[in-house]
């Protein structure tokens, strides 16, 4: 059975390609549920509304975690609550991005 680790790991690989970072790191992924039977759920947001890349990040979320083994289906939804914020960073991103 996939596990939340294997997911976040996998989401690592994500990159938002305007900032440079992965979803993770930049606070991007706000839950994951897995259920007995391997379907995985994704709660994600963007930096922004109007992000252009968000629809591609979005597949690429997808894509990564279908290809655990032990998923049967994953749906990523994209939330807007609460709103991102810099500070949803990890510390050493912020630290370094200077904020």
């Amino acid at each position: 059975m996939v596990t939340t680790e294997q997911v976040y790991n996998a989401l690592e690989t994500v990159m938002d390609p305007e900032i440079g970072f992965n979803v993770v790191d930049l606070g991007l992924i706000y839950d994951v549920r897995i259920s007995d039977a391997g379907a995985v759920e994704v709660d994600a947001t963007l930096t922004s509304m109007g992000c252009p890349m968000g629809p591609q990040m979005m597949m690429e979320m997808h894509d990564v975690i279908e290809k655990l083994p032990g998923v049967t289906s994953v749906a990523v939804k994209l939330v807007w609550e609460p709103m991102w914020t810099p500070d949803m960073m990890k510390e050493e991103l912020r630290w370094l991005l200077g904020r």
